[in-house]
């Protein structure tokens, strides 16, 4: 262990100690402040923020992240970032009341409970925690699922809303070859042990809003997405929400009764499943369902979001095609929140 230092992030006032060996982001995880992150290595600028006092050095990150200039000029990455002094640091991107309401983040003993194919790609994994875990999460949040035999781990969101039955639940794409998920095809099974880190993420209902939602969604993206809509069902939350879901094509399809048995516990909801690839003859019936790319149902359904808010959960292409389309429909960017696939996980889990 290193030194412990000193860090008060501005303008929200807060005080934590880091310790040098441990990243600040780390730091800041581990006593329950969610600052806002993404990928965590260094990759995606999600925790960019402005350095005003002291020494702080980084451990390597990509100039995607943070271009050279804007090092120059004082901005750090928090994941990357290790404190050798006390610190003033000005956040860029925060959300106060995320900041506040953070949970610490633990490392998790947990069992396979089981392993079920919800479509030929798509897996429900479930994962029950041991006895003295301790792991809290808000919905909308995720874990790390540490790669057995392997230092190695990969990030999934929980489906679920609570632990309060010990288990967590997680919707995942199997990729061929993927080091966590092509274990899904037969070598994890019931009764096997993993460890698990979190909560990590700030995907999560901002509960003081009463804005419509839009919630828009892909693939395994549907898993925190889920949990969200769990949550609103379970506490009679009556804001109008709608929930474009992309897949390909109907057998990409899943958890179809789910989102019956939300829409009537949710009064104002309505799933809109849309097809970019084929339909169906008959498609939709009398349901509500599209054809096209995800994002352009979206623009064609939605002729005015600015009053919305809206959350994106899925792949990279999905997510980053959304994003300036939002911006073209005029919704501000502090009513848009995203979960975006890593890089990493969409090569290779």
């Amino acid at each position: 262990m290193g030194e412990k230092h000193k860090i008060r992030f501005e303008p929200v006032g807060i005080d934590i100690e880091a310790d040098e060996d441990e990243t600040i982001l780390n730091a800041a995880f581990r006593q329950g402040v969610m600052l806002m992150h993404g990928c965590k290595e260094g990759q995606c600028s999600a925790c960019k923020s402005f350095l005003l006092e002291g020494d702080l050095q980084m451990d390597r990150y990509s100039t995607f992240a943070l271009a050279d200039y804007e090092n120059e000029e004082g901005y750090v990455l928090l994941c990357r970032g290790h404190a050798y002094s006390d610190l003033e640091i000005e956040l860029v991107n925060y959300d106060e009341d995320m900041i506040r309401s953070g949970l610490p983040v633990v490392t998790a003993g947990t069992t396979v409970e089981s392993i079920a194919g919800l479509t030929h790609d798509i897996s429900l994994v479930r994962l029950k925690l041991d006895p003295d875990a301790g792991l809290r999460f808000h919905p909308g949040q995720y874990v790390d699922i540490a790669i057995p035999g392997t230092e190695e781990h990969r990030s999934f969101s929980m489906a679920n809303t609570t632990v309060a039955d010990g288990v967590l639940e997680f919707i995942i794409k199997r990729y061929p070859g993927g080091k966590f998920s092509g274990l899904l095809e037969g070598t994890l099974a019931a009764g096997d042990p993993l460890s698990v880190t979190g909560p990590y993420g700030t995907f999560t209902l901002r509960v003081s809003s009463d804005r419509r939602l839009v919630f828009v969604g892909g693939g395994a993206g549907m898993s925190p997405i889920l949990s969200l809509l769990q949550q609103m069902a379970d506490s009679g939350n009556e804001r109008e929400a709608v929930y474009y879901y992309g897949a390909r094509t109907e057998r990409d399809l899943f958890h179809l009764e789910q989102m019956a048995d939300l829409a009537r516990r949710l009064p104002n909801f309505t799933f809109v499943p849309c097809l970019s690839e084929s339909a169906p003859e008959g498609w939709p019936g009398e349901g509500e369902g599209e054809t096209g790319l995800v994002t352009e149902v979206l623009e064609r359904r939605e002729a005015n979001l600015a009053d919305c808010d809206v959350y994106l959960c899925g792949p990279p292409p999905m997510v980053d095609a959304a994003l300036p389309l939002l911006e073209s429909m005029g919704v501000p960017g502090e009513q848009v929140f995203y979960d975006k696939f890593t890089i990493t996980a969409a090569a290779d889990d």
